[in-house]
């Protein structure tokens, strides 16, 4: 029986992340997984995973994403499911009171997003994006340096990338690439990292103009395979972001400040789960700086969802809003790059979205 402090998360889908989260949970001392359904597998299956995944022996079993919704032993909702189901079913969870941990991309644009913000915002449910690598006690770390006037100084450029080569079946018949479930490729996936990590070094500011770069690949049906895209802010600072499905694995964040300079190699997912480093140069000195942590990034994310819903749950809190505020905004860029590449690499206009 799960304690009456963890928060108790079902989980939709029995995709091959979900392991990876499930574990997570099971590693977080204030969650638990307390039920799981799909629309594609059997119950068999479920109860299967279920095992093979160490849910606890009183996690129920749903067959249907409305009865999960429906149960009372059920705080929050892990969504690992396409993002053309989003809108629908977060939604519909956070009318029944659920609060909601939303894998990216967060809707297929911004227009499909303010319906979860609104319906968020309207019954005081905890949003969070399934984004790991923002939790890992690195990315305060590399924060801390960026806003530092002293070793940074002021930021002048940010570049990010993460790439990896997909195999053949992957192109084919991954769900990032059919347009009627994630639709947003490489964009909504890989580029979403490093749009996050732009926004990060430019302290969550929206940029002014995004305009997409030459030589984006788009597959038949139209999704982007690979692509990036220049962020300008006023007074000359500027990001570059690269994603793509066609080019080795690289996870790279380079910010440079008017002081300072800050490189990361494996941002996304570090080459080790508990430590983590990145270096700096100064006008001092160059540094390797490194954390060390017990658990993985995965299960950071999940103490902290946890523990936000346990405020509200527990003590009345409001929902932290910060992150449905990170989220819009990275949707507002992905929306932007995609009208970019749409319209000829045209620069469009970020202001007042």
């Amino acid at each position: 029986m799960a304690d009456d402090s963890q928060i108790r998360i079902g989980v939709l889908s029995c995709a091959n992340i979900v392991r990876k989260v499930c574990r997570a949970i099971n590693l977080a001392p204030n969650a638990t997984v307390s039920a799981i359904a799909s629309i594609s597998n059997s119950i068999e299956e479920m109860k299967s995973f279920a095992a093979s995944n160490n849910f606890p022996p009183t996690a129920k079993i749903h067959g249907s994403y409305e009865s999960l919704l429906e149960d009372p032993d059920v705080d929050a909702v892990y969504f690992p499911i396409p993002a053309s189901l989003h809108v629908e079913w977060a939604v519909r969870a956070a009318q029944k009171g659920k609060h909601i941990l939303l894998d990216k991309p967060v809707a297929l644009n911004v227009y499909e997003f303010d319906q979860i913000v609104e319906a968020c915002e309207a019954n005081g449910i905890q949003f969070m994006d399934g984004t790991q690598w923002i939790h890992n006690p690195r990315t305060a770390k590399i924060k801390e340096f960026l806003t530092d006037p002293v070793r940074f100084g002021q930021l002048k450029t940010v570049q990010s990338c993460f790439s990896f080569a997909a195999n053949e079946n992957f192109l084919k018949n991954d769900i990032r690439v059919k347009p009627g479930l994630d639709g947003l490729g490489a964009l909504g996936d890989a580029g979403w990292y490093t749009i996050q990590a732009s926004l990060l070094a430019n302290s969550f500011r929206l940029p002014k103009t995004v305009t997409g770069l030459p030589g984006h690949v788009l597959n038949d049906a139209g999704i982007v395979l690979s692509c990036g895209a220049l962020l300008d802010w006023e007074e000359g600072v500027t990001a570059t972001i690269y994603c793509s499905f066609l080019a080795n694995v690289t996870m790279e964040i380079t910010a440079i400040g008017t002081k300072g300079t800050l490189r990361v190699h494996d941002f996304v997912i570090p080459f080790q789960e508990t430590e983590a480093s990145f270096t700096t140069s100064t006008l001092a000195c160059l540094r390797e700086h490194k954390t060390m942590n017990e658990i993985p990034q995965e299960a950071c994310m999940v103490i902290e969802f946890a523990r936000l819903v346990g405020e509200i749950k527990d003590r009345g809190a409001k929902p932290d809003g910060f992150w449905l505020s990170f989220s819009r905004k990275t949707q507002v860029i992905v929306d932007a790059v995609k009208e970019s590449l749409d319209n000829n690499l045209e620069r469009v206009l970020v202001s007042g979205r």
